[in-house]
């Protein structure tokens, strides 16, 4: 692909609003990211489409299977029909993304696993028509599973009754996110906000023929659509990220070298981990793109890959601005800028009654034009956050309050400074507490629940809960957060969870969270790690108990207690790996640590494998 193309954006001189430069060439004939597809499906039809590990699909059978799925879907599925896709990463889920797109029907990509609490508030709405799932998934309460005709790979879930209307007209995917009310926001998204996202990222990853792109993002995430489409939309390769991968930077790099991946994804905690590693030499990868949380870890002195640090909320087509990182900038401690806004977009910077500040000031980011969401299935939060432009700006027609707190320079590149509300970042999700809260109270336990952010190793968060239990009841914190995960993302279930007869009040006679706060921070009386008595095993589940204590930020945390079970989630367990390898030189896989019961048992794997390399050397 060139990438002499036109960049130029405009940046006002003393106030703090910039925009991208005009929209770069399509990566195929058409207007829409359909006819870039079908262009690739005619002109290249045995060209790889999607790399599943030794499954391989063409362009010609992905558009194959898709036109299946799409006339089995025919007549039950229509325009505006808003789809819950419950589909993990596969050849299959992209073939459903190109079918849907056919038959103008909207993508809502729920995950292979939804929480039942989750799709039943989704289903039970009326907002979604049907479902799309492996036949795994069991089924709302009156819902009933039908298999589509024409050998289609899917199994279709309908409402039983009257067909409902269709709940998103003009939109072409959506994608939920926390609400404070604990029931999910829907946002929806055109096109044409997709197109224009797919023409500039496609310029700035040098996509095209040849090219192999990762499917790495879960696909409760909607940068897993930035991935698939412009790989589609290109006549690149999408390759399916095996789920070792995304927990452990020795599979990443590994998988990296043998697939010849040459742009690919990582949610910012992952590539932080990479980061820390030697980088790999022979790397086919030219382009990484890194996003959902601030950027704390440049890449390293020896990184031949260009790395993007990306800012952009669902609301704006999951990207506005971009800044390519430099390894050894001038000054090593300043802040990774998230840079300046793509092709289409305007951004400002302004205070609370929306006039636009000048630079060096803090405030609001409101962003405008091509990449705007439609806006959310619920008028009301519409109105709230999509907004009209500043008085100096009003061509710009509509902009997205975003919540976040920055600040832009002279040059126009944006710094984040964190968030304006209570929303939280927690593993590259927004996270309202409100929805966690929520959550919790669903059990009849509980009376009331307020929900801290606690720091653990790495600069990460996590959640811990206090609960007040109901009047009479006995409170078990493992049946509340079981709980909990029926309605919750495995990010927002809390790692800990601390009964209190009452909640400390501030000043003002509201619970104070900062108290709450300040007692997960500090550590527990009689956590100690367990000492070692001079054995190799002893001294490793000593260290792997402490060590695991930080990541997971349950300073109780003991021998026999279940790793992923207490809180250690994706990144946790790559973090504990990449740990486990700087310190004893081995490498254990991530499969490894999720099937051990306890970290006892942990502790004996990584005993004998340093035992066996110990015996070689």
């Amino acid at each position: 692909m060139p990438t002499d193309l036109p960049t130029a954006r405009t940046v006002h001189p003393t106030a703090s609003t910039t925009s991208g430069g005009p929209a770069p060439a399509a990566p195929a004939p058409g207007e829409s990211v359909l006819d870039w597809f079908d262009h690739w499906a005619v002109t290249r039809p045995e060209a790889p489409a999607v790399v599943d590990g030794d499954t391989t699909w063409t362009y010609q059978e992905l558009d194959a299977t898709a036109r299946r799925i799409a006339a089995a879907l025919a007549g039950r599925v229509r325009p505006g029909d808003l789809v819950g896709v419950c589909l993990d990463r596969s050849p299959v889920l992209a073939a459903v993304a190109v079918a849907l797109g056919r038959l103008g029907a909207v993508y809502l990509p729920l995950g292979s696993r939804p929480a039942p609490s989750r799709l039943k508030s989704l289903a039970g709405d009326g907002a979604v028509n049907c479902l799309l799932t492996d036949g795994s998934t069991a089924a709302p309460e009156g819902w009933s599973v039908r298999t589509p005709a024409g050998q289609a790979p899917v199994a279709l879930a309908l409402p039983v009754g009257e067909a409902r209307p269709a709940a998103a007209p003009g939109a072409f995917y959506a994608v939920t996110t926390s609400g404070t009310t604990g029931t999910p926001k829907v946002i929806l998204v055109r096109e044409a906000a997709l197109a224009n996202l797919v023409r500039w990222y496609c310029r700035e990853h040098e996509m095209g023929p040849g090219a192999r792109v990762s499917l790495l993002v879960g696909t409760t995430f909607d940068p897993h659509l930035k991935e698939l489409w412009s790989a589609l939309c290109s006549g690149s390769a999408l390759h399916v990220a095996p789920d070792e991968v995304r927990l452990s930077t020795a599979e990443l790099f590994q998988w990296w070298g043998e697939a010849g991946i040459t742009s690919c994804i990582l949610p910012t905690p992952l590539a932080e981990l990479a980061f820390g590693r030697p980088w790999p030499a022979g790397l086919a990868l030219r382009h990484l793109s890194v996003g959902g949380d601030r950027m704390r870890t440049r890449p390293p002195a020896g990184c031949t890959t260009t790395v993007h640090n990306m800012y952009g909320p669902a609301e704006a087509t999951c990207v506005i601005s971009s800044h390519r990182v430099d390894p050894a900038p001038a000054d090593p401690d300043a802040p990774v800028p998230i840079g300046v806004p793509m092709s289409g977009v305007t951004v400002f910077v302004t205070d609370r009654d929306g006039a636009v500040l000048p630079h060096g000031e803090a405030g609001e980011l409101r962003v405008g034009g091509a990449g705007l969401a439609l806006g959310y299935l619920d008028p009301a939060l519409t109105a709230a956050r999509f907004v009209p432009a500043p008085e100096s700006a009003r061509a710009v027609g509509t902009v997205y309050r975003t919540g976040d707190k920055v600040r832009m320079d002279g040059a126009g590149q944006l710094e984040f400074l964190g968030r304006l509300d209570d929303q939280v970042k927690i593993s590259g999700a927004r996270i309202e507490p409100a929805e966690v809260e929520a959550a919790l109270e669903q059990h009849p336990s509980v009376r009331h629940a307020v929900v801290v952010t606690q720091p653990v190793a790495g600069g990460e968060l996590r959640l811990a809960a206090f609960v007040q239990p109901a009047d009479g009841a006995i409170a078990e914190p493992a049946a509340i957060l079981r709980t909990a995960r029926e309605h919750l993302i495995e990010q927002a279930v809390p790692t800990s969870l601390h009964l209190v007869g009452e909640f400390p009040l501030n000043a003002n006679g509201k619970v104070d969270r900062a108290e709450l706060a300040r007692r997960v921070a500090t550590p527990a009386s009689g956590a100690a790690a367990p000492e070692a008595t001079g054995t190799l095993l002893a001294e490793t589940e000593a260290f792997l108990v402490a060590t695991s204590r930080q990541l997971v930020g349950v300073p109780t945390l003991g021998p026999g207690d279940n790793f992923s079970a207490a809180g250690g989630a994706s990144l946790a367990a790559a973090r504990l790996l990449a740990v486990i390898e700087a310190t004893y030189g081995i490498r254990v896989k991530a499969t490894e640590v999720m099937r051990q019961p306890d970290l006892r048992a942990l502790a004996a794997l990584v005993a004998g494998r340093r035992e066996s390399a110990a015996a070689v050397h």
